[in-house]
């Protein structure tokens, strides 16, 4: 790994077309940058920030993220699962993660804040007492996925087999029981 960057702001920088420098990043602050279709591989962030970035597309394979925080970022078609799954843990706030993938990842406790999940692959993931709120999983997919004690309240779009997902405890409001019930092609009037 490269040297040791802490306490450093990137405001506006384009980082398309010049790789950031390889390194590990503690607590730095990344604003208004641009890693659309950048190579973020092999990269470490710990206690960093993410705000109003483009990660569309990224290359974050064995990337570490430990207490990571997005913000208001564009992140569409990131692969998620290939990061480094040692001490992760991120977190997204207001973020559009459409066509992104957390197959089969282990992301306990997670907190998705007002982000579109558009068309997100969560299959076989462990998300027991994650928390989706007020987010839009319009096409989500749901397949073997632990979910237990997963708060939904606030969610909306979401279609969810309860015959084909791990739902005990998991937190749901009435106005969201079509989302379950999806499987059994009902009429509602």
């Amino acid at each position: 790994m490269g040297p040791f960057i802490s306490d450093h702001h990137y405001k506006d920088q384009d980082f398309t077309k010049e790789r950031l420098s390889r390194a590990t990043f503690e607590n730095c602050v990344f604003e208004g940058c641009s890693f659309s279709h950048a190579l973020l591989d092999n990269q470490e962030f710990m206690e960093c920030t993410f705000l109003e970035c483009d990660l569309s597309n990224a290359n974050i394979t064995n990337t570490t993220f430990k207490e990571v925080v997005f913000e208001q970022c564009k992140m569409m078609g990131l692969r998620f699962e290939t990061c480094n799954p040692f001490l992760m843990d991120f977190t997204f706030v207001g973020c559009v993660l459409e066509y992104s993938t957390f197959y089969a990842m282990d992301i306990k406790g997670i907190l998705f804040d007002n982000c579109r999940l558009s068309n997100v692959d969560f299959s076989a993931a462990q998300l027991n007492g994650a928390t989706f709120r007020a987010c839009n999983l319009e096409n989500a997919i749901f397949n073997d996925t632990e979910l237990a004690k997963a708060d939904f309240s606030t969610a909306y779009n979401y279609v969810i087999h309860p015959g084909k997902n791990h739902l005990k405890g998991a937190l749901f409001a009435r106005e969201g029981l079509p989302g379950l019930l999806a499987h059994l092609h009902l009429k509602y009037i």
